[in-house]
């Protein structure tokens, strides 16, 4: 495993629509205001910040999980901390985009 395999950059071909509609959840790692603002339907919001606190709640759904964030760069971070404890993950890059890719 390499470096942008760890930071979640690698940019791998993932079928997101694919993964989504075989249970996959999707976690918003932007602040609370930010999610506030505007979010993925069905989405759940667990700040960068607070996923190491809750990597043990993340872990207890045993599902897939597609990260995002505003621009791709704190989901990759938090994307490297979940597959560092064993979750299957992959970073959906900004929210905005992600209809797009589940379509």
């Amino acid at each position: 495993m390499g470096l942008l395999d760890l930071l979640g950059l690698r940019k791998e071909k993932v079928d997101f629509k694919s993964l989504y509609s075989n249970g996959a959840i999707i976690i918003d790692v932007r602040t609370p205001a930010e999610f506030k603002s505007g979010h993925y339907k069905g989405s759940i919001n667990i700040p960068l910040d607070t996923i190491s606190k809750r990597m043990k709640d993340i872990k207890k759904k045993n599902k897939t999980v597609i990260a995002v964030c505003r621009s791709g760069a704190r989901s990759g971070n938090a994307t490297s901390m979940m597959k560092q404890n064993g979750i299957d993950v992959f970073n959906g890059g900004p929210w905005t985009s992600l209809s797009s890719k589940l379509n």
